[in-house]
C-alpha cells in the first residue's frame, strides 16, 4: 500500500515536471489524425510570370476550366435568353367559334362570310395566340415552348397570333374571298374583335423553373487537354490562357489523383509541418512569456485552440472549400486575448494560422487576409468592445480583410466578377460570426479554469455585491483596498505584468475582514482599542483568520480561483509579529511561533508578489509621523528586505530586478499622495 502511495506520488511530480512536454505529444498526435491526407500541389505559377520548373507534359487526360469570367458571361448569355414558357387553353376556341355563330343569327351575317371568318379563327387558334407583351423577339430568344396536350415544344414567335395580328388576318381573308364587300363592315358585323383573345396563357412559375435551371448547368469545363500533350514549356511565361491550363490540372490533380508518393512520405511531410507550428509556440512562449509553461490550464488552452483552428481547416478543406472565406479565424485572437497579455495574442495567433496556409488552395490570401483581420479585431476590440460598438469592430474586420483580397485581384490585373461578390458576401458574414461567436468565450472560459478580461472587468466594478458588503460592513479595509490597489496596478504596469488582475486581487484580497471587521485597527472608532482585553494568542488568531474567511467568502460568491490565490497569498506564510513579539515579552515560549504565522501560500506569479508589498506598504505607511522621501524610502526598503529575509518570493516568477522597478514605484507614488503640502496663514 506504502509503495503504491509513493507510486502514485512519483507519477504526480513526473507528470507536473514534464507537463509541457506531455501535452506537445498529445497535440502532435491529435494534428497529425487530422491533417488532411492528401499531397501539396508542387508548383507555384502566376500570370505574367515565366515557368520556373522543367516543360510540363499532361500526365493524364483532364478538362479545360472555364474561368470565372467565362462562366459568367455564359450566365448573363442565359439570363438574356429567357424562354417563355406557355400552356394552351383549348376551350376558347370552341367558345369564340359559338360566339361567331350566334352573331351570325343574330345580325343575318351572310353564311359564306361566316363560314369564311369560322375557317380564319380556327387556323388562328391552331396556330396559337399569345398577348402583345410577348411578342417582342428582342427581348431575349425569337421562341417560346408551348404545351399542348401535355407535350412542350418550342414554336416561332413569328409563327404565333397576336390579337392584332390575328385581325389582321381575317380582314385580309375576307378581302380576298369578298372583294365586292367592305371588310371592315363584315368584321364588325361578325364582332371581330371579341372573337380574338390569347388561348396561350403564359406560365410564370415554370418559366423561373426552367431558367434556374438552365442557369444551374452551365457546363464548368470546356475541351480536353489529353495525356502526353504540352501545357508549358520552361522559361515560357504564364500567360492567362496557360494558366487556365495550369488551373484545370492542379484542380484534376487534387480531386481524382491526390498525393501519387508513399503515405510514409506523405506522413513525414505533415510531422514536419506539426512539429514546426509546435516549435515555433515553443519559442514564442519561451521568449515572451516561460511561465506559461508552468500555468497548466492557461497552456492547455493555447495548445487547445491550435489544434481547434486546424480541425476547423481540415472540416472545412475536407466537406465545403467555397466556404473558408466564410470561417471566423479573427474570433481566436479575440479568445486568446481575453486570457493573455496582448504582447503574446499576436504572435501565437500568426502561428496557430499556419495550417490554413498550407493546406487551403488559396492559402496565401486565406493566411494574409486572416491575419489583418486578426489584427483588426484585436485593436479595435481593445478600444470597442461593448454594445453595438462590437459591430463596428466586426466593420472593420471585414473592410480589413477586403482591402487584402482586393488587393490580390489588383496584382493578379483581374476584374471583379460574379464569384468575386459570393466571396465578398462570405467576408462579410465572417465578421458578423465574429461578434455571434465572441459569448462562446465564456463557456471556454468555465472548461479551462481560466478569467478573461471581462470577467476581470465585471470584479472590479465597486458595486457588485461582495465589494458593496464590504464598503458597508468593514469601510476602513474597503478604502485600504482601493489603496492597495492603485498601488500595485501601477507598479505591475511597470514590470510588464497584468494591471488588470492585479486589481482585482487587491480589491478582493482582505474581504475576509467583513467577518470580524472590528478586529482590525483601519476599522475601529477613535478611542476603542478590541484587543485590550485579549492575549496575544487570541488577538493573533482572529488576525490571521481573515485569510481562511476570505477562502470561505470567495467560495460563498464563487469567486474564481485566481483571485482566491491573492486572498492566500498576500501575506505568504509570514507572521503576525505586533503580537508575537507582545507574546515573547510577556513569556511565551518563542518555538511557539506557529500560533502566529498566516496559513497561507506563497506568491506564485509577479501580480501576486506585488500585491504583498504593495498590502504591506500601504499598511505601515499610515503609521508615519512624518512623509518626507528619505521616510518613505527606508519604510518601503525595509519592508521588502524583511520580505526578503523570510523568503517570501523564492517560489514566485519575479526577478530581483522586477523587485527594485516595482520599489521605486511604490516610493513613487506614496510621496505623491503623501506629498508635503503648503500651509497658509
Amino acid at each position: 500500500m506504502k509503495r503504491l502511495h509513493i507510486s502514485k506520488k512519483n507519477l504526480v511530480l513526473f507528470y507536473d515536471k514534464h507537463f509541457a512536454k506531455i501535452v506537445f505529444v498529445i497535440a502532435f498526435v491529435c494534428m497529425i489524425l487530422l491533417y488532411p491526407n492528401v499531397g501539396k500541389f508542387k508548383y507555384a505559377y502566376r500570370s505574367g510570370t515565366p515557368w520556373m520548373y522543367e516543360t510540363l507534359m499532361a500526365p493524364f487526360d483532364f478538362p479545360i476550366l472555364k474561368t470565372s469570367a467565362e462562366i459568367n458571361q455564359e450566365r448573363e448569355q442565359v439570363a438574356n435568353q429567357l424562354v417563355s414558357y406557355f400552356k394552351e387553353d383549348n376551350s376558347i376556341a370552341a367558345i369564340k367559334i359559338l360566339d361567331l355563330q350566334q352573331n351570325q343569327l343574330k345580325y343575318a351575317l351572310p353564311q359564306e362570310v361566316e363560314n369564311n371568318i369560322e375557317n380564319s379563327l380556327i387556323d388562328i387558334y391552331d396556330k396559337g395566340v399569345i398577348g402583345e407583351e410577348f411578342y417582342d423577339s428582342s427581348a431575349g430568344t425569337d421562341y417560346v415552348i408551348v404545351q399542348q396536350n401535355k407535350r412542350a415544344q418550342e414554336q416561332l414567335l413569328i409563327q404565333l397570333y397576336t390579337p392584332g395580328k390575328a385581325l389582321r388576318h381575317i380582314k385580309s381573308e375576307l378581302m380576298v374571298a369578298f372583294p365586292e364587300m367592305d371588310a371592315d363592315s363584315l368584321m364588325n358585323l361578325a364582332g371581330a374583335k371579341e372573337l380574338v383573345e390569347p388561348n396561350l396563357i403564359y406560365d410564370q412559375k415554370t418559366t423561373n423553373l426552367v431558367h434556374k435551371e438552365a442557369m444551374e448547368f452551365i457546363s464548368p469545363t470546356k475541351g480536353m487537354v489529353y495525356a502526353g500533350e504540352l501545357i508549358v514549356s520552361q522559361g515560357e511565361i504564364v500567360t492567362p490562357e496557360i494558366e487556365q491550363l495550369l488551373d484545370s490540372y492542379k484542380a484534376e490533380y487534387n480531386n481524382t489523383m491526390g498525393y501519387s508518393g508513399g503515405i510514409l512520405q506523405l506522413l513525414l511531410g505533415h510531422s514536419i509541418v506539426v512539429v514546426a507550428i509546435l516549435i515555433l509556440i515553443y519559442v514564442t512562449l519561451y521568449f515572451v512569456n516561460k511561465e506559461i509553461f508552468y500555468t497548466h490550464n492557461k497552456f492547455f488552452f493555447l495548445i487547445f485552440i491550435t489544434i481547434l483552428i486546424l480541425a476547423i481547416t481540415a472540416l472545412v478543406w475536407n466537406v465545403a472549400r467555397d466556404y473558408f472565406f466564410m470561417v471566423p479565424y479573427s474570433l481566436f485572437a479575440l479568445y486568446t486575448m481575453a486570457f493573455f497579455r496582448s504582447k503574446l495574442v499576436f504572435p501565437l495567433y500568426m502561428i496557430s494560422l499556419i495550417p490554413l496556409l498550407v493546406i487551403s488552395e488559396h492559402g496565401t490570401v486565406l493566411y494574409l487576409m486572416n491575419v489583418v483581420g486578426g489584427a483588426m479585431a484585436l485593436y479595435f476590440f481593445s478600444l470597442f468592445n461593448r454594445g453595438w460598438l462590437q459591430f463596428f469592430n466586426s466593420f472593420m474586420i471585414f473592410v480589413g480583410m477586403l482591402l487584402v483580397y482586393l488587393s490580390f485581384i489588383f496584382m493578379a490585373n483581374e476584374q471583379i466578377d460574379y464569384q468575386d461578390y459570393i466571396i465578398f458576401g462570405h467576408l462579410f458574414l465572417n465578421a458578423l460570426f465574429v461578434v455571434a461567436a465572441y459569448p462562446l468565450l465564456f463557456l471556454l472560459e468555465k472548461l479551462f479554469g481560466l478569467v478573461s478580461g471581462a470577467t476581470l472587468r465585471d470584479l472590479s466594478d465597486t458595486n457588485t455585491k461582495v465589494l458593496k458588503e464590504l464598503a458597508s460592513t468593514a469601510p476602513g479595509t474597503f478604502q485600504h483596498s482601493l489603496q492597495v490597489a492603485n498601488l500595485a496596478e501601477h507598479a505591475v504596469a511597470e514590470i510588464g505584468g497584468d494591471t488588470r488582475l492585479v486589481r482585482v486581487g487587491a480589491l478582493y484580497h482582505d474581504i475576509g475582514k467583513m467577518n470580524n471587521p472590528q478586529c482590525f485597527i483601519e476599522n475601529q472608532a477613535h478611542g476603542i482599542d478590541y484587543h485590550k482585553n485579549l492575549s496575544p494568542v487570541q488577538s493573533a488568531k482572529e488576525i490571521l483568520a481573515h485569510v481562511t474567511d476570505g477562502v470561505e467568502l470567495a467560495r460563498k460568491y464563487n469567486i474564481p480561483d485566481i483571485i482566491t490565490g491573492f486572498i492566500t497569498s498576500h501575506h505568504g506564510c509570514t507572521q503576525a509579529s505586533y503580537f508575537y513579539n507582545k507574546y515573547i515579552k510577556e513569556g511565551g515560549n518563542p518555538k511557539d511561533i506557529a500560533l502566529f504565522t498566516y496559513k497561507g501560500t506563497y506568491p506564485a506569479t509577479k501580480e501576486q508578489v506585488v500585491l504583498m508589498i504593495a498590502d504591506s506598504v500601504e499598511a505601515a505607511s499610515r503609521t508615519l509621523n512624518d512623509y518626507t522621501k528619505e521616510s518613505i524610502s527606508n519604510l518601503v526598503d525595509s519592508i521588502l528586505r524583511k520580505k526578503i529575509s523570510e523568503s517570501q518570493f523564492e517560489n514566485s516568477d519575479i526577478t530581483y530586478k522586477e523587485v527594485n522597478i516595482v520599489r521605486e514605484s511604490l516610493k513613487r507614488q506614496l510621496a505623491e499622495i503623501y506629498h508635503a503640502r503648503i500651509s497658509y496663514k
